[in-house]
């Protein structure tokens, strides 16, 4: 399966903020949309400048030992982000989401920002496709056709 399809699958909503946003509206907004990652986007909101997960979240907390206070996002974020492409096999990413241990994935096309996928729908997509094949594999084993017995 190729991330395309897996955007297609799942939807192209994409939940930004500026990296001057407090790091405390960007946790309000992960909870009210129930999500782990917001794009960081530059002040003109066009171009993406980094990422932001909850894992850069609790970061920022430990530091400020519990206190997030008007803590910048660009103070946590990472700024040069794993990135793919539409025509990126779901295996390809899912090998190096596991290698750079990253959860969440900005999906560039031609310098534009699609959307993001995270490791949840790159498991989701090897589910339904290993469903698919295991269908398929019965369906072939149900209709095996009968050898002759040797003569």
């Amino acid at each position: 399966m190729i991330i395309k399809d897996i955007l297609n699958l799942k939807g192209s909503a994409i939940y930004s903020i500026p990296p001057q946003g407090r790091l405390a509206d960007a946790v309000a907004t992960m909870v009210e949309h129930d999500i782990g990652s917001l794009v960081v986007m530059d002040a003109a909101g066009t171009t993406m400048i980094g990422m932001l997960t909850f894992r850069e979240v609790l970061r920022g907390l430990n530091a400020q030992h519990g206190n997030l206070g008007d803590l910048p996002v660009s103070a946590v974020m990472v700024n040069d982000p794993l990135v793919c492409g539409l025509d990126d096999t779901s295996e390809s990413v899912r090998d190096r989401m596991t290698q750079q241990h990253v959860r969440y994935v900005p999906v560039v096309d031609a310098g534009r920002l699609l959307g993001v996928i995270s490791f949840h729908d790159i498991a989701k997509a090897a589910i339904k496709e290993a469903s698919f094949e295991n269908r398929l594999l019965k369906r072939y084993i149900k209709n095996w056709p009968e050898q002759e017995a040797p003569r």
